[in-house]
This record gives C-alpha cells, structure tokens and sequence, in this order.
C-alpha cells in the first residue's frame, strides 16, 4: 500500500532533522563536522571556540535545524578534527582560516550567516573578510573584536606577547588544566547544575592528548596578532554593515561585556543581547539564545 503524504511528510521532515556526522578533506585535513536541517534552507555555519569543539552546538542545533540549514565544523586540533603535529603544521589563526576557507570551498558553501564564538570570532571574521558577498549576517556569541572587550584574565597572556619567553609560557601550562577549564565553564554562572558535565569532560580529553598543549599555547601566542587585525575587523564592519546578533554571556572573565556594546560603534543597527551567565552562554542559556537567533534569521537577506 503507498504510504500516504503525511507519513512521507513526517518522514522527510524526521529526516532533515537528524544530525550526521561526517568528516571531509580539506586542504589535506580531516576535518569533522556536523550536519542538520533541509538541504535547501538557509545556511547557518557554526565556529566554536576554546577548548571545545562542535559538540558545544548539541543543543542548539536541534532548535535551528528545523528552518536552516545548519554545519558545525571541528577547527584543526580540535574535537575529532585532525590535529596535526606541530612540524607540519603551524597553529596560528591564518592557517586555522585557510582550513576552513578550504572547508566552505569543498562543501560549495554560497550563502550563509555565520555563527561565531571565541577562537571562532577570529576565524570567522577572517572568512567574512575574505568572502564578504557570502556573508548574509553573523551572530557572535562572547566573540570579541574591541580591546575593551579584554578582561584582566589576559594579563598573564599578554606577558607571553611581549616576551615570548620560556617562563612566560610555562606559566599558563596551567591554562589546558581541569582547574582552568572548570573557571571558564563555571564563572559567572549563576546555577552550575546547568552546566553539563560531560561538556568539559570531553573538552579535558582533547586537551590530554600527547602535545595538545603545545599547540594550544602556540595559539594562545598568536592570538596577539588577532588583537593586532582589531581595527580590520571593524573597518569591515563599518564598510559591510553586515546584519547582527552580539550574544553575551556578561558574566564572562575574558571577554568583558564592554566588548559586546562596542560592536553598536562600527555597526548601529546590530542587535546586543546580555544574558547573565558566564563564557559558555549556550550551557545555561541555549533556548533564550537560540529564539533570538531564529528572530534574527529573519531579518537577513537570501
């Protein structure tokens, strides 16, 4: 008996909303990504930040996937992204670029909005920069791109900057740490029986890989040079006036909320959202956050 049109309806939507889990060759990387939503929707790209990987979007992927299209790749060196060692691969910022420029390249990405947060901002604002006719909006969440958005918890990174010595650097081994880590996830929250354990779990078992540290510290190092494009990201913003969502967990202890407020300097109409937790906004606050998403997703061009 044919099946009716409901059932193939119902079908095809369960379909579209399944999350895959797929890897592709980028630039001569494995890269790892997750998928969701109709093919033909709207495109959402999703870049996370330290330490974590795409697995920081299992809950608010399925919010979006219903209307978009949504990809939320594993940067190199994160998540189950391939991580390679440090003879073969310098771990700075460009290059974590160029892989994911090779990354929308090979999936044909043409149009999308980008979702970005933390080392993901930096990422992302290199894309846009780059691709600047295919961007349709971005929302970043705790991304920053103002130096006032720098709290103290930077200082002892910006020592390293200055010196680039040994001492300096070994000072923040302490920085890929279960102590360190649980501070990012547990600052500023107000009920940490929100924050899902296996989230820093998992994030702790990347980072206790063998020579996970070094490559994190030699981004930590480059992340100076984010700071340096500051004023070409925002010369972008003020040239492109791209649509806007700045989400921010106004709790956070590295990325201070005067960073988010600074964003309406270069770019009027965007749209600022302070919600009262910590870095990880999407551990406490993903429905609040994902509904300001889907109203904003409105507002974009095709």
């Amino acid at each position: 008996m044919a099946q009716s049109k409901v059932t193939l309806k119902k079908q095809t939507e369960n379909t579209e909303r399944n999350i895959y889990y797929r890897t592709i060759n980028a630039a001569g990387h494995n890269i790892f990504y997750r998928e969701s939503g109709p093919q033909d929707a709207p495109v959402i790209l999703l870049l996370h930040g330290y330490p974590t990987s795409s697995h920081m979007f299992r809950s608010l992927i399925p919010i979006l996937n219903k209307k978009y299209h949504v990809i939320a790749p594993d940067l190199p060196g994160f998540g189950y992204s391939d991580s390679p060692k440090r003879e073969n691969f310098d771990y700075t910022f460009d290059n974590l670029t160029n892989v994911m420029q090779a990354f929308i390249d090979t999936l044909e990405l043409k149009r999308f909005a980008v979702y970005v947060f933390d080392y993901g901002a930096p990422t992302g604002y290199r894309l846009m920069m780059a691709n600047p006719e295919k961007i349709t909006g971005f929302i970043s969440q705790n991304g920053n791109a103002y130096e006032e958005g720098l709290g103290t918890a930077w200082d002892a990174v910006k020592r390293y900057w200055i010196s680039n010595s040994e001492k300096d650097r070994d000072a923040l081994r302490g920085f890929v740490k279960e102590q360190e880590l649980r501070f990012q996830y547990f600052t500023g929250v107000e009920n940490p029986e929100l924050i899902a354990p296996e989230a820093y779990t998992l994030d702790q078992y990347f980072l206790d890989r063998p020579g996970s540290d070094e490559k994190q510290l030699d981004l930590l190092y480059d992340y100076k040079h984010n700071v340096d494009l500051y004023p070409e990201f925002q010369k972008y913003f003020r040239e492109y006036q791209p649509k806007a969502l700045i989400a921010w967990g106004d709790k956070d202890p590295y990325f201070l909320p005067e960073g988010a407020k600074a964003y309406k300097r270069d770019i009027p109409d965007a749209i600022v959202k302070l919600y009262d937790t910590g870095h990880f906004a999407l551990e406490t606050h993903v429905k609040e956050i994902a509904q300001d998403i889907l109203d904003f997703m409105l507002t974009l061009p095709d």
